[in-house]
């Protein structure tokens, strides 16, 4: 990898971007797999440490709160208890803090769906924002005491819960079990002060995008990370395209430009320059940290 040329590079990152595997972007590059799964590794924790940096001193009005599912190693099946999982296999949720009006992704966060992992997603959160934007959630139980601790009582927070139906579960259909269930009830509360708005439909279509941009996050498929630290690195992978490469099929221009942190759409050369240029990060000391804090900075000093 420290011999791959620069337009090799580019080539391997902007197809990992698009959603294509480790194995076929070895073979559509003519690379070995174990330098593709190098390179994309090192440019995921640069990514990391690049969105630490940029993504601080924000001026948001609203953002929506919401968590996507994957898992490493293996799926948990419905009748397996989660305890035979350790913390690093098993299914891994991956928290996202969406701006409404820039479609930035300002926070995430990869782990277990627990509360010590969602207080410390809403900490990221606050070290990044500048005031108290109105904030949008499911109704995930964790979230209210995090946003309460770590934004106090001026905050404007809802919670909206979708009910789905369940007879989808009976059916053998492939065409029909494979749908997503149907929305029959839907309910919005305001937990606290008077939002104006109480929605996820931004960060939750955002989650399409990732699992489109993302082998790893692919269903019904063998894409699957096998172990904790290259899934976090992709994760990072996508959330840096996302925000500085990709232009928004809305907006017209990327996350990033509309966010004002950017001045215009960055290039995958130029992703990968800036990752690459991040004070190197060893396995050894970051990998716990990653699963659990997943590079929580202060004030964006590193």
């Amino acid at each position: 990898m420290n011999i791959l040329e620069k337009s090799k590079q580019i080539e391997i990152i902007a197809a990992l971007c698009e959603g294509v595997g480790q194995r076929a972007v070895s073979r559509l590059t003519g690379t070995d797999r174990k330098t593709v799964a190098r390179l994309a590794l090192r440019v995921g924790r640069g990514c990391a440490e690049l969105h630490d940096r940029m993504m601080v001193g924000l001026h948001i009005t609203r953002c929506e709160l919401d968590e996507v599912w994957g898992y490493v190693g293996r799926k948990r099946r419905w009748n397996q208890k989660p305890t035979k999982d350790g913390p690093v296999t098993g299914d891994q949720y991956t928290f996202v803090a969406l701006a409404s009006s820039s479609r930035a992704i300002i926070a995430y966060y990869t782990g277990k769906r627990t509360s010590e992992n969602t207080d410390l997603f809403i900490q990221d959160l606050r070290e990044r924002v500048i005031g108290t934007p109105e904030i949008s959630s499911d109704g995930f139980q964790y979230y209210k005491p995090a946003i309460r601790d770590a934004f106090g009582n001026r905050v404007a927070y809802g919670q909206i819960n979708k009910t789905y139906s369940v007879t989808h579960l009976a059916v053998t259909e492939a065409s029909r079990r494979y749908s997503p269930a149907e929305v029959v009830k839907v309910e919005r509360a305001a937990v606290n002060g008077v939002p104006a708005e109480i929605s996820t439909s931004y960060v939750e279509r955002s989650h399409l995008t990732l699992r489109q941009s993302s082998k790893r996050f692919g269903r019904l498929s063998n894409g699957f990370s096998k172990k904790l630290e290259p899934h976090c690195a992709a994760v990072s992978l996508h959330v840096a395209f996302y925000n500085l490469c990709r232009t928004h099929g809305t907006l017209r221009t990327t996350p990033a430009v509309t966010l004002g942190i950017a001045d215009h759409a960055w290039s995958i050369g130029e992703l990968i320059d800036a990752a690459l240029a991040t004070q190197p990060i060893t396995p050894e000391t970051t990998a716990p940290d990653r699963r659990r804090r997943f590079r929580v900075i202060q004030g964006g000093v590193t």
